[in-house]
């Protein structure tokens, strides 16, 4: 919550107490709730609207997730945060959705978000109230937890505003966690703690996300200084808990377009939740092209879930590099001064072998190019430039086995084919070359190296046939492998579906609207 509302907040350790840059700390195991094993996406009022939310705005939010193309990027959620409840209980002691600004009550609400294929978020505080004096949940977790829940709520943001009533953060949030567990409704579990006492220390096994810093502001000095307290976290985060830097300032206030790409490649680059908190409704075509750049996103969602760290720091001047699950490294080449000024690294630096050359990718330009090893750009101002690198000898990224929860059978090329056009099904899981896919960080399944997984003549509908071709690098061969288990199109947005539930060797897959039934729902061995 913001800090116009809320107390000073303690700073937070030095970074010389943290876990250094490349330490081989391992964070705690993560909390077992099967949710956000890549960072959560999505979107939040506050940075934009504050208490000034109702129903129609999350509805249009909702409507314009879909038709923005951002929910095919891969947003999900649509978050609601203070101000949402009257100010006080009712008479059995559960919280209230204010009538004047949802009307149609939460329930109805959460229908019609889910019926877009996409999810609710609410906010509540681990104090007495929230931090714009609103009941919140200390004392009440199992009754609130419960009532959201009925109400189909997806999220829940849990800030620290109020009477602690001596509690630790650890104490509380924890409190919370065991609460949302109770439910048996799956809730993501965002703490905002501020990052208070050393949360990313704890972090892992009570939520989902945890605050790292006070609250960002919509300029480059508040995203910058932010920045800096992330150096040393990395060791803290991994898929199911990240570090979170705060929500996203892109296309709000004072922050320019070249900002706000760099602030984008930035929290990308860290793994932090992706969680939007412009009016979606009346962005700018640039602030989409930033918003929606699957590219850059691909990076955020990389399987591995390793979080990027600082290695480079020449006053103004930064290099940020964070290892892909294939091998390859993302780098963000940073200029934090005024004006236009080169800002290079190495293949070396950047822990890739040697190599004659290295593949280039501009995560920006979408353009690829090749180098002997340095790695260079004209960055402006408040800018960033990002790329993928590969070469040097990487280590291929190990083929897995992606088995579907509802048959307990494998993603299969028909025959063993090799040729185009052979169609994807599932059949008993037996190790052969054609159950092995390679993800790769450009969203890619590849099987036999050369082919991918792709929906078929570019095809969006319900029930298009998926199948084998040629590697390609269009968008109907890109997939975006979610949280919750399910394999969505990047072209399509559709999820990777076995038809009518069917469980039998030889269903022929396709691609459906995305419903996170068990027939959608995929695990990696």
């Amino acid at each position: 919550m913001r800090k116009i509302i809320r107390s000073t907040l303690a700073a937070l350790l030095a970074a010389g107490s943290l876990v250094a840059i490349g330490g081989t700390s391992s964070p705690a195991v993560a909390l077992d709730n099967g949710l956000a094993r890549t960072p959560q996406m999505g979107w939040n009022d506050w940075n934009t609207f504050f208490c000034n939310i109702n129903e129609s705005l999350i509805r249009q939010t909702a409507d314009v997730m879909v038709s923005s193309g951002m929910a095919a990027a891969g947003y999900k959620y649509v978050n609601i945060d203070d101000c949402w409840s009257t100010m006080s209980r009712d008479a059995n002691g559960d919280l209230v959705a204010d009538p004047q600004k949802f009307p149609s009550g939460m329930k109805a609400l959460a229908d019609y978000v889910h019926g877009k294929g996409l999810k609710l978020g609410i906010y509540s505080s681990a104090g007495t109230t929230t931090c714009a004096g609103y009941p919140a949940s200390l004392g009440y977790e199992r009754r609130d937890a419960a009532l959201w829940a009925s109400w189909g709520i997806d999220y829940l943001k849990y800030d620290n505003c109020g009477d602690h009533q001596g509690r630790s953060g650890q104490q509380r949030y924890t409190a919370m966690r065991d609460a949302l567990a109770a439910t048996g409704r799956p809730i993501v579990y965002s703490l905002c703690n501020w990052g208070q006492e050393s949360v990313w220390t704890w972090g892992m096994p009570v939520g989902n996300s945890w605050r790292t810093t006070g609250d960002i502001a919509a300029n480059w000095n508040s995203v910058m200084g932010i920045l800096d307290q992330q150096v040393g976290l990395e060791a803290y985060s991994g898929p199911g808990g990240w570090n979170d830097p705060d929500m996203l300032e892109v296309g709000v206030g004072a922050l320019t377009a070249t900002e706000g790409r760099a602030h984008f490649s930035l929290w990308s680059l860290l793994n932090a939740p992706l969680i939007a908190g412009n009016d979606i409704r009346s962005m700018s075509a640039e602030t989409r092209s930033i918003l929606t750049n699957t590219e850059v996103i691909a990076v955020n969602q990389d399987w591995g879930g390793r979080q990027g760290h600082k290695i480079s720091d020449s006053g103004n001047l930064e290099v940020w590099r964070k290892p892909m699950a294939n091998g390859s490294v993302a780098v963000v080449l940073l200029n934090r001064g005024t004006s236009t000024s080169t800002v290079s690294t190495t293949a070396s630096a950047l822990g890739l072998g040697s190599a004659s050359a290295y593949s280039v990718r501009d995560l920006w330009a979408h353009t690829t190019s090749s180098s002997s090893g340095t790695i260079s750009a004209s960055v402006p101002g408040h800018g960033a430039a990002m790329y993928i690198v590969t070469g040097g000898g990487i280590v291929p990224t190990p083929t897995v086995a992606i088995k579907g929860v509802g048959s307990g059978r494998c993603l299969d090329v028909t025959g063993a084919s090799q040729a185009n056009g052979a169609q994807g099904q599932i059949w008993d899981c037996n190790g052969q070359p054609n159950q092995q896919w390679t993800p790769t960080a450009s969203g890619e399944l590849r099987v036999y190296g050369n082919k991918c997984l792709d929906a078929y003549d570019q095809g969006t509908a319900n029930g298009t046939q998926v199948i084998i071709w040629d590697c390609n690098g269009q968008t109907n061969q890109q997939w975006r492998l979610n949280a919750d288990g399910t394999i969505a199109g990047v072209q399509s947005g559709r999820c990777l579906d076995v038809p009518n539930n069917a469980t039998a060797n030889g269903t022929k897959l396709v691609i459906w609207s995305c419903n996170g039934g068990a027939n959608q729902r995929w695990t990696r061995t």
